[in-house]
């Protein structure tokens, strides 16, 4: 047999024992129910303190306190409440999703969240730098066989930001240390 339960309350904890019997005998088995109620709390997973947005990009900014029953969650930037708009969406798990980034993005924002039990905010910094842009891509070329070649690569890129660059073959990267000096990397300074 089963036991259903439909909306747990606090007062259903308790010690639950099925009793299954018949001519022959009964058995019993028991099982402890405890139903959980906390306020929401930050402390193991706050909002990321410096969060850092390419300027025309996106950023997605989890918001996920621990909380029992779930929170309500609701987010300012500053003293302004953020609501779903064609740049700014908040999802059913509390997700704040900012597109088509600006400098004037820039500033606190705050998850609030609340449940009967209490209620508990975190805030992380919003920092708009410049994207990342390919200045110079390498260009196509018909090689002779045994000639030497050099591609070249550059890209502007917001100096507050380290910058790497990556090749790949055919969509697979190159390992520089397995090529055997067929590959080699060069740094323009």
């Amino acid at each position: 047999g089963e036991l259903r339960f439909s909306k747990l309350v606090l007062e259903d904890s308790g010690m639950y024992q099925c009793v299954a019997e018949n001519k022959h005998g009964t058995v019993y088995a028991s099982a402890e129910l405890t139903v959980q109620a906390f306020a929401p709390d930050f402390r193991l997973n706050p909002v990321k303190r410096l969060i850092p947005a390419a300027r025309s990009g996106k950023v997605i900014i989890p918001c996920q306190p621990r909380a029992a029953p779930k929170a309500t969650v609701l987010w300012t930037k500053g003293t302004e409440l953020l609501v779903n708009s064609s740049r700014v969406t908040i999802t059913a798990d509390g997700t704040l999703i900012l597109q088509n980034i600006s400098k004037s993005d820039e500033g606190k924002y705050t998850c609030f969240a609340e449940n009967f039990m209490g209620k508990a905010n975190s805030t992380g910094i919003l920092s708009v730098r410049d994207a990342t842009k390919i200045t110079l891509a390498p260009s196509s070329a018909d090689i002779n066989v045994g000639e030497n070649l050099t591609l070249q690569c550059h890209a502007s890129h917001d100096p507050t930001m380290d910058l790497t660059f990556t090749w790949s073959l055919d969509d697979f990267p190159i390992d520089f240390d397995k090529s055997e000096g067929h590959y080699r990397r060069a740094s323009a300074v």
